[in-house]
């Protein structure tokens, strides 16, 4: 008997609307770079916002954008740079937690619970940063190596 086939983890690029909304299929971390300093779409903040089930707020909040600021680009039609890393990033980090979980549900819900292992915050709350990202990944990591139950 085969053991069951996980459903397939969702790509960074597909949670930010994939190539409808991108103009583009970034497969490697070098694909974003021209996407990141041009700007992404503001299309892309709504397909993560469906994609995760989070709140325009608590999107704003755990990337540190203003919630206006958020509405104000809507209207321009792009997000600055800066405001691009910061979706990537989060766009990555919901990639890898569904990839160690395999289930975008039990990830969503891991990147919302406070974790002892991160301090006694949401591993959310931490990607508003480089290092706090770093740290969600590397806790991502230690749970898929059985080091973190």
């Amino acid at each position: 008997m085969s053991a069951p086939i996980p459903p397939p983890v969702s790509s960074a690029a597909g949670l930010l609307g994939g190539r409808r909304v991108l103009h583009a299929q970034p497969r490697q971390p070098m694909d974003w770079v021209a996407l990141v300093r041009q700007g992404l779409p503001a299309a892309s903040v709504d397909s993560l916002v469906r994609s995760t089930h989070l709140t325009q707020s608590q999107l704003a909040q755990a990337l540190a954008i203003p919630e206006r600021t958020l509405v104000r680009r809507k209207r321009e039609g792009a997000l600055s740079p800066d405001e691009s890393a910061k979706v990537v990033r989060l766009a990555r980090v919901v990639e890898r937690a569904e990839g160690v979980f395999e289930s975008a549900e039990v990830a969503l819900n891991w990147l919302q619970a406070v974790n002892a292992a991160l301090g006694g915050v949401s591993p959310l709350s931490l990607l508003d940063t480089e290092i706090g990202a770093e740290s969600v990944l590397d806790t991502l990591g230690r749970i898929e190596h059985g080091v973190f139950a």
